[in-house]
């Protein structure tokens, strides 16, 4: 005689199974034409963590949401040079796998114009009123002016990286964009080289904007446009402003760099081998 057949319910995966353990890109990352606003480029754990927008005027602009990521500030071979720093030149181990995006940084520390600290080390002491990107212990960013702003009382700061004074402040963009000199020396003295800037919302979210050609008023009235209250101007000039995103190719194989800015110099390496100067990551919480 044949025992029937007990049928066992299969068991719910958990939340944590359903999801890649890898930052997933989507199609639009990958694009090159306008967006005419901001699309999603990355999804994490079944949730669009960071947007994409490339504007017809030839600012691509990069929003990330700051509680699926946070961003890690790297120390590169040059600047602010030595070894040991917590995130050193180039993304390797835990970092890499859970790695969406990576972005320049600010000027040389021999420009005098901006401040270098990360876990408890400092390279170059912040200066009061300079424009800071300033991380704290429980991952979050914020970005304003050093000791009229930020850093939060009572907050512990784990990173900062500061750069001239704010580009954008209350949503406005600074009084000062039309002397050319006050935002960096251009090569061959032209008013658009590469430029690049990152800013925070209201809301908190964290937007990266680049381009090859940008005023000092056109990289300001990006941010303003992406509702950007306060956003620093990081470096400029074609050989440092570049943006990545990257992909995983399905969690089995090496990372594959996208570039963000269309026509973008490209920093050798990509960030996936040491650089010279510091530049910024950010991951996947």
């Amino acid at each position: 005689m044949r025992r029937a057949r007990t049928r066992v319910a299969a068991l719910p995966r958990s939340a944590a199974s359903r999801w890649p353990s890898y930052p997933q890109l989507l199609g639009a990352a990958t694009g090159t034409q306008p967006t005419r606003g901001f699309v999603p480029a990355v999804r994490w754990q079944g949730q669009t963590a960071a947007w994409v927008d490339r504007t017809a005027a030839g600012v691509s602009l990069l929003s990330f949401d700051q509680r699926l990521l946070q961003l890690h500030l790297h120390a590169g071979t040059g600047d602010p040079g030595g070894s040991g720093w917590r995130f050193g030149p180039w993304v390797v181990g835990a970092e890499r796998r859970l790695l969406v995006a990576g972005f320049n940084g600010g000027f040389k520390f021999s420009a005098g114009v901006g401040g270098f600290e990360s876990y408890g080390r400092v390279a170059v002491a912040p200066r009061d009123g300079l424009a800071s990107v300033v991380t704290y212990s429980d991952g979050t960013t914020d970005i304003g002016s050093w000791h009229h702003g930020v850093p939060a009382r009572g907050r512990k700061v784990v990173s900062v990286r500061q750069n001239l004074t704010l580009l954008v402040s209350r949503g406005v963009p600074a009084a000062d964009l039309g002397c050319l000199l006050c935002w960096g020396a251009t090569l061959g003295g032209v008013v658009d080289p590469a430029r690049s800037a990152l800013g925070i919302t209201a809301r908190g979210r964290l937007i990266w904007a680049g381009g090859e050609h940008l005023t000092v008023a056109a990289l300001a009235s990006a941010m303003v446009a992406a509702h950007a209250v306060r956003a620093v101007q990081l470096d400029i000039n074609p050989e440092w402003v570049n943006g990545y995103l990257y992909g995983h190719r399905g969690g089995r194989g090496p990372v594959a760099p996208v570039p963000v800015v269309s026509g973008q110099a490209g920093i050798p390496g990509q960030f996936l081998v040491p650089w010279s100067r510091d530049f910024f990551t950010v991951v996947a919480r």
